[in-house]
């Protein structure tokens, strides 16, 4: 790195400082988390790939694309089921969430089915989310300060200070235009990446030459039963499908973006965006994987560099030694952006679940707006640095941690997912009854994974999203209670033709790109 590389990454930290400034006066809660309710489908839609394609994946999955054992772009097979998710989202989930003009989409709960549930989940949703975001900031610090040659702490500071700074003056704004800016400087990255690795190896024919074509095999249609078999294509739709309907309906850093619609069918056009678009991006960082692995291959000092037991150094590496200067401070601000998009979505959305479902429920006088601007404010801080506290601290704990992370989140979010479905479609499921789903649903999921029963984490979303929803109608059905509340579905729900058909056709065509990936 020189002089331009830093200019790059200061030019970069400042912009994103003036972004927050730009849009520092809001005029109340509303206007702090959902952003006045102002935003179109394209920024939405940005921002949500921009917080879910994190720095983790574009860096991990390159890696495990390019050069893990047992890797390669079976990887692809996470993104079958998003598709089918979104037009579940579009018809089904969202529009009685939107209409309900809610901040928190746990307030939806207690509507439905009082205070306990809302808070059990609210709960659960800023503890994990916190610890996650933390390691992930830990993660993304640790392989870079190994290949850029500084202090862990120096890059923590870095990400973490500016994205609270920004967050903190901006909110919801400052959060969705920086994804949004973020994201472009993503594909950016992405797209240099691919261009200097096909260069460095000669051009595309050498790259097609040299490249391992086992590392091409996508589809395996197994049940994902058996250890070895745990991207086989049936766990990763069905599984799938439930941990993204539920990640991107039922989960409060993602969802808040679904809220903060300017109406429901910009939110819909959102949702059908990163259906279609999450998949080629995917793919692209993949392919890049794959190109910079070939790559590291065929050129021993380049592989040497690469310790073997963190493979995840292979981009930051490339981008190091192999790039010049001016492109490497973009693409490690690439990094960087990634990994401060997913920050400023998880402490926006923490501020607002702790303020809307804690703070409000506990003070005994009404809040004006002044003093719940105040609160929201108050609170991003707060999370922004128990965030930080938390990446300071992984240290100890993240070489397991980053898999268990994994587990828990497929632990919850199929029963939270059913008990959003319960509240929306099911008449006579009472409070006791989901309560009662809820837990068997997690302490289920909980037994199967400390009692070390061989089934694959993803299939867990299923497991549990039924359990809940079985036992929630059986405990309301056997022990009905006097104050029943009605389903609050916005009644028959409108079939949303164009984008079922589109996002149905365009799993196919997923399936069939994994196909031609098969025949190498």
């Amino acid at each position: 790195m020189n002089w331009l590389d830093y200019v790059i990454i200061v030019f970069y930290s400042i912009g994103l400082l003036g972004l927050g400034y730009l849009f520092k006066d809001q005029k109340d809660k509303k206007d702090f988390f959902l952003g006045g309710r102002s935003f179109g489908w394209f920024e939405m839609g940005m921002s949500t790939m921009a917080s879910q394609l994190s720095a983790i994946s574009f860096i991990s999955a390159a890696a495990f694309v390019g050069m893990k054992a047992n890797g390669g772009m079976q990887w692809l097979t996470f993104e079958f089921a998003v598709p089918l998710a979104m037009i579940f989202l579009i018809v089904v989930l969202i529009p009685p969430l939107y209409n309900a003009g809610i901040v928190s989409i746990y307030a939806f709960l207690e509507q439905r089915f009082g205070p306990s549930t809302r808070m059990l989940i609210s709960t659960v949703f800023q503890f994990s989310r916190a610890f996650a975001t933390g390691i992930m900031i830990y993660t993304v610090a640790l392989v870079l300060s190994a290949v850029m040659d500084i202090p862990n702490w120096q890059t923590i500071l870095l990400a973490g200070v500016i994205t609270i700074i920004y967050s903190y003056q901006g909110g919801m704004k400052a959060v969705v235009w920086g994804d949004v800016i973020q994201m472009i400087i993503l594909l950016i990255g992405i797209v240099v990446c691919i261009a200097f690795g096909l260069h460095h190896l000669g051009g595309w024919d050498q790259f097609v030459a040299d490249m391992d074509h086992r590392r091409l095999q996508t589809l395996d249609f197994n049940w994902g039963l058996s250890e070895g078999e745990e991207f086989g294509f049936w766990p990763m739709v069905i599984g799938g499908f439930f941990l993204y309907a539920s990640y991107y309906g039922c989960d409060q850093s993602q969802a808040q973006r679904s809220l903060s619609g300017k109406n429901l069918r910009q939110v819909q056009r959102a949702l059908l965006f990163n259906g279609l678009f999450r998949f080629p991006v995917t793919l692209s960082y993949c392919v890049m994987g794959l190109i910079v692995g070939t790559f590291a291959f065929s050129t021993p000092e380049f592989l040497e560099k690469i310790p073997q037991e963190t493979p995840d150094q292979m981009i930051p590496l490339f981008i190091i030694h192999y790039l010049p200067n001016g492109m490497i401070g973009l693409l490690l601000v690439a990094i960087l952006a990634a990994a401060m998009s997913s920050l400023s979505s998880a402490i926006n959305s923490l501020s607002a679940a702790t303020l809307e479902d804690l703070v409000v429920r506990f003070r005994h006088e009404e809040l004006d707006d002044r003093q719940t601007l105040q609160y929201s404010k108050g609170l991003t801080l707060f999370w922004g640095l128990v965030c930080i506290v938390l990446a300071f601290s992984a240290g100890q704990i993240a070489p397991t941690v980053i898999e268990a992370i994994n587990k828990v989140g497929s632990a919850f979010y199929g029963p939270i997912l059913a008990t959003f479905l319960l509240a929306i479609l099911a008449k006579r499921v009472n409070t006791l009854g989901v309560n009662a789903g809820l837990l068997a649903g997690v302490g289920l999921n909980l037994y199967i994974w400390i009692a070390g029963i061989p089934i694959f984490w993803i299939w867990w979303n299923f497991i549990g999203a039924v359990v809940t929803a079985l036992i929630g109608l059986g405990v309301s059905r056997a022990l009905p209670q006097k104050a029943e509340r009605e389903a609050l579905g916005a009644g028959p729900f409108r079939f949303l033709r164009v984008e079922t058909y589109v996002l149905s056709g365009f799993f196919l065509l997923m399936v069939l790109v994994g196909y031609l990936l098969n025949l190498g």
